[in-house]
C-alpha cells in the first residue's frame, strides 16, 4: 500500500490513504479544535471550526478531508485563527449565555474553546435563540444552548439506531427535535443519554434530583442508598484521579458524611439477579421456556425491546433489574429485617445511566426506587458539601446488603453481567466450581459490538451472544428473527462498553476511557475473596431467610416482572 506524504506546519509526515488532516496532525502532536467530530460517528464537517489553510490559501475542514500527495497546511495561520474565531463569535451571538448557572459551567467545550481562542468580544449582535425548554423526560432538551453540531442526531440514528431527534427548520430557527417536536417523554427516546454525553454544551443534560435527595436526608426518612458497579471506576475522575481508578471506599465514606443513613451495594442485588436469572435460564433450557432469554437489566433496552422488537418480549428475562431489586428488597427483606416501616424508606440509586431515572417510574417497579442520582450528581454533593474526597479514608458498606462478590463487580462493563451468569451456571449444572484461570472467561469479554462462544457445562454446550450498542443489538435481533442465529442467553447493553460509558458518567475526551474503567472493574473483581454470586453468604441468608429458593413464588412476586409492548412514536 503506496503512503502519503505531506507537511503540516512544516513538518513532514508520511500517513495511509483515507487518513484525515485531522487524524494526520494528531500524529504530530497537533491538536485542531473540533465540535462536530467524534471518532465512532460519521464525519459530518458541520461546524467548519477545525478548518486549516492549504498552500492556495483555501480553508479546509481537518475532520472531513482526506490528505492528498504533497499536501501543505497550516493549521495556526493568521487566516486560520481569525476565522475560527469568527465562527465560535457567530455561534456565542445567539447561544444562551447563562455560563454560571448552566450545567456544564467549566466543563463546556464552546466555553473552554472560546478561553483557547482568546474570543475576549462577541463582535455580531442579534437575537438569542428562545425556544421551549423540554423538562419532561429523564433527559432534558434546552434548544436554546444548541450549536447545531449534529452529535447527539449521530448518535441516536447511526450507533443507537433509535432516531428520536433530527434536525428541524432552516437557519435562525433551525433545532434538534424530536417528530412533530413532542415532550422527549412522548417520543421513542429510551433514556440511554448517549445524546448526553456527546453533546458539548448542555443543550441535553440529566433530569437533576440532587434536592428532593437532599430534602429527603432532612427529613424523618430512614435513608438508604445504594451504589452501582461502575460508578466506582469513575467517580474518580471528577476529582482528578485516572478512569478506572477505584474509589469504592472513599464513596462510602462520602455518602456516610452526606448524611445517608445506611450505605448499600447494588453488587448485592447484581449477585442476586444472578441467582434468579440463572435459574430462569436452566428453567427455560429444560421445560421448554422461549429461548434465547435475553438480560434484562437495562431499562434503556428493555424499552428499545417494548417499542421496535416487541414480538421478541417473551424471551426478555423476568428479572428486574439489580437497582429494582435492591429497591424491592430494602422495603421488604431489609425492612422487616431492621423493624422499619417500608412507608418511612427512601431509597436513593447512585448510577452511571440516566435510564435508571425512567426506570424507577415505570408502573412495573411500583416506586420501590425513589430518586436516582448519576456520577456526575453525586459528584456535585460532594463538592457542595466541602467534602474533600481524595483525602477520605476507606470505609466498609454496610449488612446485609452491602456484601457482594467479583461478579456482581463485572456488570458495569459489557460481557460482564454474561460471565458473572456463567460462573453460577456452570457451578449449577456441572456441580463443580470455576477456578484460576477458567474463572475469567474471556471469550465474552472485550468492547467489540457483537461477540459469540459456545460454553460447555457438562452434556449441555450452552450457545451466549453478547451485544454493545443497540446499534450492533439490532443487527443480532434481525438475525434470531430471521432463524439465522441460534443462541440459549443473549446480553444486551445499550451504552457502548457496558455501564462504564453510560450516559449519567463523568464528561470526558481520553480515547481510551472505556478500556481504563473496565480493566478497573476486572481488577476490582480479581482483588476480592468471593468470585461467584452463588457463594455470597448475605445473599445464601436472604434465600434461607426469606426467599427460599431461587424462582420461588415469593422471589417472582418481589423480584420478577413482565413488560408489555409499547407504541412507536
Amino acid at each position: 500500500m503506496s503512503m502519503i506524504n505531506l507537511i503540516i506546519n512544516n513538518q513532514a509526515i508520511e500517513v495511509e490513504p483515507d487518513t484525515t488532516i485531522l487524524e494526520a496532525a494528531a500524529k504530530l502532536g497537533i491538536k485542531i479544535p473540533t465540535l462536530c467530530y467524534l471518532p465512532e460517528l460519521r464525519k459530518f464537517g458541520a461546524c467548519r471550526i477545525c478548518v486549516v489553510e492549504d498552500a492556495r490559501g483555501t480553508l479546509v475542514p481537518a475532520c472531513y478531508t482526506p490528505v492528498k500527495e504533497g499536501m501543505v497546511l497550516k493549521t495556526a495561520s493568521p487566516k486560520t485563527i481569525k476565522t475560527r474565531k469568527t465562527i465560535l463569535e457567530l455561534l456565542l451571538a445567539s447561544h444562551n449565555g447563562n455560563c454560571l448557572i448552566c450545567d456544564r459551567n467549566g466543563r463546556c467545550t464552546l466555553q473552554t474553546m472560546a478561553y483557547e481562542m482568546d474570543v475576549r468580544e462577541i463582535r455580531f449582535k442579534g437575537a438569542i435563540r428562545d425556544f421551549p425548554m423540554d423538562a419532561s423526560g429523564a433527559v432534558i432538551r434546552d434548544p436554546n444552548k444548541c450549536i447545531l453540531c449534529g452529535n447527539c442526531v449521530r448518535m441516536c440514528h447511526e450507533v443507537q439506531t433509535v432516531g428520536t431527534i433530527d434536525f428541524t427548520d432552516r437557519g435562525f430557527t433551525a433545532s434538534v427535535a424530536t417528530a412533530f417536536d413532542k415532550p422527549i417523554i412522548e417520543s421513542n427516546c429510551i433514556f440511554c443519554g448517549q445524546c448526553v454525553l456527546v453533546c458539548p454544551v448542555a443543550a441535553l443534560v440529566e433530569t437533576s434530583e440532587i434536592e428532593a435527595v437532599k430534602t429527603a436526608i432532612a427529613s424523618d426518612k430512614h435513608v438508604v442508598v445504594q451504589v452501582a458497579p461502575a460508578v466506582r471506576v469513575s467517580l474518580g475522575e471528577e476529582f482528578g484521579l485516572e478512569p478506572g481508578t477505584l474509589v469504592t471506599g472513599k464513596i462510602v465514606a462520602a455518602l456516610r458524611r452526606l448524611g445517608f443513613d445506611k450505605i448499600f451495594d447494588t453488587q448485592f442485588t447484581a449477585d442476586l439477579t444472578i441467582m434468579e436469572e440463572g435459574a430462569e435460564l436452566l428453567h427455560r433450557i429444560k421445560d421448554g421456556g422461549a429461548l434465547p432469554m435475553f438480560t434484562s437489566c437495562s431499562p434503556a433496552w428493555i424499552k428499545f425491546c417494548e417499542q421496535f422488537y416487541p414480538e421478541l418480549l417473551p424471551n426478555v428475562s423476568t428479572c428486574k433489574s439489580p437497582q429494582e431489586m435492591f429497591g424491592a428488597i430494602a422495603k421488604t427483606y431489609y425492612a422487616e429485617k431492621s423493624g422499619i416501616d417500608p412507608k418511612d424508606i427512601f431509597v436513593v440509586s447512585i448510577m452511571p445511566c440516566t435510564a435508571k431515572k425512567y426506570e424507577k417510574n415505570r408502573p412495573e417497579m411500583k416506586n420501590e426506587v425513589d430518586a436516582v442520582l448519576t456520577t456526575r450528581e453525586l459528584a456535585k454533593m460532594i463538592k457542595q458539601a466541602g467534602i474533600e474526597f481524595k483525602t477520605l479514608p476507606d470505609e466498609d458498606f454496610d449488612s446485609p446488603l452491602g456484601q457482594s462478590t467479583g461478579a456482581g463487580t463485572i456488570f458495569g462493563v459489557t460481557g460482564g453481567m454474561m460471565e458473572a451468569t456463567l460462573r453460577t451456571v456452570y457451578a449449577i449444572v456441572t456441580e463443580k466450581e470455576l477456578e484460576g484461570d477458567a474463572l475469567e472467561l474471556t471469550a465474552v469479554r472485550g468492547l467489540e459490538g457483537i461477540r459469540e462462544a459456545t460454553i460447555p457445562l457438562g452434556d449441555l454446550n450452552l450457545k451466549v451472544a453478547v451485544t454493545t450498542g443497540l446499534g450492533n443489538a439490532r443487527v443480532l435481533l434481525d438475525k434470531i428473527k430471521a432463524g439465522e442465529a441460534d443462541y440459549h442467553l443473549v446480553e444486551i447493553m445499550p451504552c457502548s462498553g457496558g455501564c462504564i460509558n453510560g450516559g449519567g458518567q463523568p464528561y470526558t475526551n481520553d480515547p481510551a476511557l472505556k478500556e481504563k474503567r473496565a480493566a478497573g472493574l476486572y481488577e476490582s473483581d480479581r482483588s476480592l475473596p468471593l468470585r461467584k454470586s452463588h457463594l455470597n453468604p448475605a445473599v445464601q441468608k436472604a434465600y434461607q431467610e426469606y426467599f427460599g429458593k431461587p424462582n420461588s413464588h415469593k422471589a417472582h412476586e418481589i423480584l420478577h416482572t413482565h413488560y408489555h409492548q409499547k407504541p412507536r412514536h
